[in-house]
């Protein structure tokens, strides 16, 4: 079954679009956190990041810059969050990539964050990034 992003791409629920290229659409979320909180989203429907073929993902790193500038041109915010989740246990909530970007106007609006850092012990991080290099 489709995601609601792509009944939305196909015109079958309206939506407050703000930019749309051939692999791309971005719209208002109609749950804002702050005003001017606005979805990026792909046209190709695929769950996770790591499921898009490039010209889709470039198409998205080209989208984002320039809707954030828009966003930010509108909305008078200085600070902007860009959120993407992967996966419920990410809180994905629509099995469609999509990313948020979320103007900050003041401390009370946009996202909160609560950030746990680990540590990275030495021999740990050669071995993982030695892992993640031969998976590339």
């Amino acid at each position: 079954m489709a995601s609601i992003f792509s009944r939305i791409i196909a015109g079958e629920i309206p939506c407050h679009r703000v930019y749309e290229s051939a692999l791309v659409i971005a719209f208002l979320d109609i749950a804002p956190l702050s005003p001017g909180h606005t979805l990026v989203v792909p046209k190709r429907e695929c769950e996770f990041l790591h499921q898009l073929d490039d010209a889709s993902a470039a198409a998205l790193g080209e989208a984002l810059p320039r809707v954030a500038r828009a966003v930010l041109a509108a909305t008078g915010a200085t600070a902007y969050n860009i959120l993407q989740n992967n996966g419920a246990a990410a809180h994905q909530a629509v099995p469609h990539v999509h990313f948020h970007i979320i103007p900050k106007p003041n401390p009370e609006l946009g996202l909160g964050i609560g950030w746990k850092p680990g540590t990275l012990a030495a021999p740990d991080g050669t071995a993982l990034a030695e892992r993640i290099r031969a998976s590339l």
